[in-house]
């Protein structure tokens, strides 16, 4: 029982309404940050079987979405994103998921789709960040950072 409430406070370190910065951070986590960085922030994590890449899932309780996915490569954040919507993940501009499409590309800006299965990715390139805002019949489902040109599609 004593391991199962420890497992359980670790779960809740991840953030409620946790802020999206575009190009930068989601949930406080940025890519380049070293895998131990984010275990201290975020405490206990799942791990994707059959991933491409290493892929850590960072849910409000075992086993259920919504929450975050952290992908890894040489022990490095090389992608983050939502893992379905969690409820009032925002920017600091305001946008929220669950804002219709419009609301989307005129806080955004200049975004270019890239069709998913089942979703559309509108993106932003920087020099070094992709940022993804995912969109699911007409409404913001997700958010997500990426090396810059990476597929946004996961």
């Amino acid at each position: 029982m004593r391991t199962a409430l420890a497992v359980a406070a670790t779960i809740a370190t991840l953030p409620h309404a946790a802020l999206f910065v575009p190009g930068r951070s989601l949930a406080g986590v940025e890519l380049g940050e070293p895998a131990q960085q984010v275990r201290s922030a975020l405490g206990a994590h799942g791990l994707c079987e059959g991933c491409a890449a290493p892929t850590w899932y960072f849910n409000y309780r075992k086993f259920t979405p919504p929450g975050l996915g952290v992908e890894f490569r040489r022990g490095r954040v090389s992608a983050v994103y939502t893992v379905w919507s969690p409820a009032g993940w925002h920017t600091r501009s305001g946008l929220a998921l669950g804002a219709v499409e419009g609301q989307v590309t005129q806080a955004a800006g200049s975004v270019l789709p890239v069709q998913c299965p089942g979703y559309v990715a509108l993106v932003h390139d920087s020099r070094r960040v992709r940022t993804a805002y995912y969109i699911v019949n007409g409404r913001l489902w997700g958010f997500g950072l990426l090396p810059a040109q990476a597929d946004p599609c996961r």
